[in-house]
């Protein structure tokens, strides 16, 4: 636990904690009153009621879509399945301003809704909880098919045989098995949809804001660094009390489980019903993420005078309003490197912290556990912002380094690796390790031996989630990306906030080569993390 505590000490609790006291102790003396105050106020109390409701609608929208594909992906067997999965996982690195534009065009005025039936959602609160799953899809599929494909179906059969219905089998047998995976789904989806800025900004408009949106509004149009800190407070709390109910429930439900090779579960559907969800499972995917990346694609292509590659060529050149430093293609370079390291910092402390979750129990491990998903729930504004203000002297001067963009994008990652990682370590037999050490294996050769082959596809699984993190990441890269080093996200926004077709076609263009970059890179590690083991664990 020690180097996981160290970490966030320093690049987490430091930074937000700098940033509550410049913005409550201005003086030099506490101005607590604040605090009520400003929760008083009937405008900050609609944004907090908001900001619950549509984190929780669109957590239950989320599950309600996604479960039937972490079914499929994880016990059907179909051309083009790993493809498929690298496709859905798309959207989870779009920058959000991306994703609310891109829903802007679909559903909005002179939308693809729009234009075909004469549907108009940007005006709803729709339009945000769709967007909300079209971004979130991918975590349930990957962080419950994950433990899905591994769990013996020989289980659910054995109670078959026995009398129970297909049903009675599936809720008394494998349904307990999952909670912890959609436990920790759910809670994923709902910090991220807390904390939701970008999509909101855009579909939301004035009549919707939530708790995030207002913070950056408090901090980078007004300056009220009071209010903003009051929020990140009320943020803070809120999701501390949703963790500790999250621990404390979970936890008493994690159990050994009999786990196989994904290979030997997975076949071809049988029968009318699983074609039938199959079927259904890919039409969803068709309309709720295939679409609108079609949108974004279609626009990149979009010029005045018809469609081209105008905006593509335009991305290796610098501009004439001064927009970059560099051409804007270089960005895609950048976030590469700055998404391997922070993958590589992401599965280290992650993994460390996975492992000491595992073999420890009491408050304080169960309060760790708690900690290591608070930067999910934690405004990733206030985190960037308050980087600059702290990370500026020894033995921590990282303001002019390039470490500190995969440090900021590693906190938003090691709580997946984290997340993907515990059930399945977790659900690893102990008699197993004791077996290796009574037989004279040490520690680290039984973790080596024992945990390191049951856990290998969800430490893939948990790279592939980090690094898709943070080639996504925005909210605090926006602060402290150096202008001759944009990442992908930040130079999609600069482009945005610029007016102009070939700014906005840029835009799409690199949003397409983001997509493409990210595409690929799942596949590849689709086809890596593919266990050779044909037989059982």
């Amino acid at each position: 636990m020690a180097l996981p505590v160290a970490f966030f000490a320093v690049f987490f609790a430091w930074p937000v904690v700098s940033i509550v006291e410049r913005g409550l102790r201005p003086d030099g003396a506490w101005d607590l009153g604040a605090i009520g105050t400003t929760l008083g106020r009937s405008d900050i109390l609609d944004v907090l009621g908001f900001t619950v409701w549509q984190a929780a609608a669109s957590t239950g929208l989320t599950l309600l879509v996604a479960l039937p594909g972490a079914y499929v992906f994880a016990r059907f067997a179909f051309p083009g399945k790993n493809a498929l999965r690298a496709v859905v996982t798309v959207p989870f690195v779009l920058p959000t301003v991306l994703v609310g534009t891109a829903f802007l065009a679909l559903v909005g005025r002179g939308g693809f809704t729009d234009e075909l039936w004469g549907l108009r959602l940007d005006t709803s609160v729709w339009a945000i909880l769709l967007a909300h799953v079209f971004f979130n899809y991918a975590v349930v599929v990957r962080t419950v098919g994950g433990l899905w494909a591994q769990l013996d179906p020989r289980q659910e059969e054995a109670a078959r045989v026995l009398g129970a219905s297909r049903w009675t089998a599936w809720r008394t047998v494998t349904l307990p098995a999952l909670v912890p995976a959609v436990s920790a789904a759910a809670l994923m989806v709902f910090l991220f949809t807390f904390t939701s800025f970008g999509v909101v900004q855009i579909l939301g408009g004035d009549a919707y804001t939530t708790l995030e949106a207002e913070i950056y509004r408090q901090t980078a149009r007004l300056l009220d660094l009071r209010t903003a800190a009051v929020l990140t407070l009320a943020q803070f709390v809120a999701v501390g009390a949703i963790l500790a109910v999250h621990a404390r429930t979970v936890r008493r439900r994690e159990t050994a489980l009999r786990l196989v090779s994904p290979e030997l579960t997975a076949r071809r559907p049988r029968g009318v019903g699983q074609w039938v969800l199959l079927g259904g499972v890919l039409a969803s995917v068709a309309v709720l993420i295939l679409l609108p990346l079609g949108v974004l694609v279609e626009r990149s292509f979009a010029t005045p005078e018809g469609y081209g590659l105008r905006s593509y060529r335009a991305l290796g050149s610098l501009d004439e309003a001064g927009t970059f430093l560099v051409p804007p293609l270089e960005a895609v370079g950048n976030s590469l490197r700055y998404a391997v390291a922070a993958t590589a910092i992401a599965v280290v402390i992650g993994g460390l912290a996975a492992a000491a979750l595992t073999r420890r129990a009491g408050r304080l491990v169960r309060g760790f556990d708690a900690l290591l998903m608070l930067p999910l729930g934690v405004s990733a504004v206030t985190v960037g912002f308050g980087f600059l203000i702290t990370l500026d002297e020894p033995p921590f001067d990282l303001r002019a380094s390039w470490i500190l963009v995969p440090l900021a994008q590693a906190l938003v990652g090691v709580p997946f690796v984290v997340r993907t990682m515990l059930p399945v370590l977790r659900a690893v037999d102990q008699r197993l390790r004791e077996a290796a050490a009574v037989l004279g294996a040490s520690p680290w050769r039984a973790w080596r031996e024992v945990d390191l082959p049951l856990v290998r596809r969800a430490l893939l699984i948990a790279a592939g989630f980090a690094f898709a993190v943070s080639l996504g990441e925005f909210g605090a890269t926006v602060f402290i990306a150096r202008p001759d080093s944009p990442t992908l996200p930040v130079a999609v926004a600069r482009l945005l906030g610029r007016p102009g077709a070939l700014n906005y076609g840029q835009a799409m263009a690199l949003s397409t080569i983001l997509m493409v970059v990210c595409a690929v890179s799942l596949l590849l590690l689709e086809r890596l993390r593919t266990d050779r083991t044909t037989g059982e664990f």
